[in-house]
């Protein structure tokens, strides 16, 4: 599987209006539990269906994406965070020690 990089707020109202899943992981290049959660995250992330798009936030570099996915999706920001959209609705928002591909899995119809 590979990420696909989340760089403009056209890519995100994509992510709003497609059906099915989609994945956004918000990463923050400078934190080294953010860099622990996205490496146990990719350790199991094949586990996913392929279908499901896996979109990968810079926040650091694309800090007001990461603004309007708080304010687009109603979750609070954190960093890191895992979303998982269904429909354009965020029905799973982990951060930090939470962000599991079980997780993600098991909401995964």
């Amino acid at each position: 599987m590979n990420w696909t990089s989340l760089e403009s707020a056209e890519q995100l109202d994509s992510i709003k209006q497609k059906q099915g899943y989609s994945v956004i992981f918000k990463h923050s290049t400078r934190c080294s539990i953010s860099m622990m959660a996205k490496r146990r995250f990719e350790m199991d992330w094949d586990r996913l269906p392929t279908e499901v798009p896996l979109y990968f936030l810079d926040l650091i570099r694309y800090r007001d994406i990461s603004g309007k996915i708080a304010a687009d999706f109603s979750v609070h920001h954190e960093s890191p965070q895992l979303l998982l959209i269904k429909d354009g609705e965020c029905i799973l928002d982990q951060s930090h020690g939470e962000i599991s591909v079980d997780d993600a899995l098991l909401m995964i119809e």
